[in-house]
């Protein structure tokens, strides 16, 4: 057995941010701190967190008054914030950057009185607090079916957003078809989709073509991870989304493949290596790490960690 380890896998800028910002707050403030939704859409990191005493929940209801609060990395709606400042909660804010720089834009083309097209995921995290900004504004397309149905004409003006993690061949073809059926269309200053995202779908597309089985690390509910694995399918590889090692079917693998390992951007090294250990001792497997791509990207703590204090 031949393993490909692709590079750059794993934690992103913004993965690597939320997780040091949960850690410093349990440090400064103790583990009685509660998050809104997942951290990050990981099994193995949300359980660390709480077997050391976070509580994750998805309603502020669920949050006693003045209690400390984190926002995950997908960001949350003003609403949110609002009933956040209704119960007096110290709140931190862990938004990746590049998911903030999406609101901030859908507030601009809002204020500006453009009708948006937000392509992404119904329910995703993401895609609710995006929404959040502006509901009366943004129509929600996750594909490009769903163009055609769209109630706009060409004297109206239109602009897109994306979800950061979505598959750039995905987000493309329904791009292209809003062009075609609005030409008027305006275009976000900067492309949406993280350049952890994209960097990660080229690495497999990249590998995938040598490999006969695409492995990728990383959790069900990870928009990211499942695209990387959908890429896989897409190269004619046999590919798979797992947490652990452990997940992988016992008939999986027979020992003579060559096999590409990956690992979505919320998913943490420690899981790769301990595949990475396993189909070593089963199998002998002999490991090449490929660069496709170096990144060298990296957010600072939130304000209110850097100040010392959370409001």
């Amino acid at each position: 057995m031949k393993i490909l380890l692709a590079n750059p896998r794993g934690f992103c800028a913004g993965v690597n941010m939320a997780i040091e910002c949960l850690d410093e707050a349990i440090r400064r403030f103790g583990p009685n701190i509660f998050v809104y939704h997942e951290i990050v859409h990981n099994r193995y990191v949300v359980n660390r967190f709480e077997k050391l005493g976070v509580t994750f929940v998805d309603s502020i209801s669920e949050v006693p008054d003045g209690s400390i609060l984190l926002y995950s990395a997908h960001g949350v709606s003003p609403e949110i914030r609002r009933q956040s400042r209704e119960r007096n909660l110290h709140t931190i804010d862990a938004t990746c950057p590049l998911v903030t720089k999406v609101h901030l834009e859908a507030v601009r083309f809002a204020r500006d009185g453009y009708n948006i097209v937000l392509i992404g995921h119904e329910g995703h995290d993401e895609v609710i607090g995006t929404m959040g900004e502006a509901p009366e504004s943004i129509t929600l397309v996750e594909n490009a079916g769903e163009v055609d149905a769209l109630p706009f004409g060409l004297e109206d003006r239109i602009a897109y957003l994306t979800q950061t993690t979505l598959s750039v061949s995905e987000a493309e073809a329904v791009i292209t078809r809003l062009k075609r059926r609005f030409p008027q269309i305006e275009a976000p200053p900067k492309e949406d989709i993280c350049y952890a995202t994209t960097n990660r779908q080229e690495a497999v597309s990249t590998l995938a073509t040598n490999a006969d089985v695409v492995i990728v690390l990383g959790s069900q509910n990870s928009s990211n991870s499942r695209r990387l694995m959908e890429l896989g399918s897409d190269c004619n590889a046999r590919s798979f989304l797992i947490d652990s090692v452990d997940e992988l079917p016992p008939d999986a693998l027979t020992g003579d493949e060559t096999v590409l390992i990956t690992a979505g951007a919320s998913a943490p090294e420690v899981v790769v290596q301990e595949c990475i250990d396993s189909l070593v001792e089963r199998f002998g497997a002999t490991v090449e790490s490929v660069v496709v791509r170096e990144e060298h990207v990296s957010f600072p703590l939130p304000k209110e960690l850097r100040l010392q204090t959370v409001d």
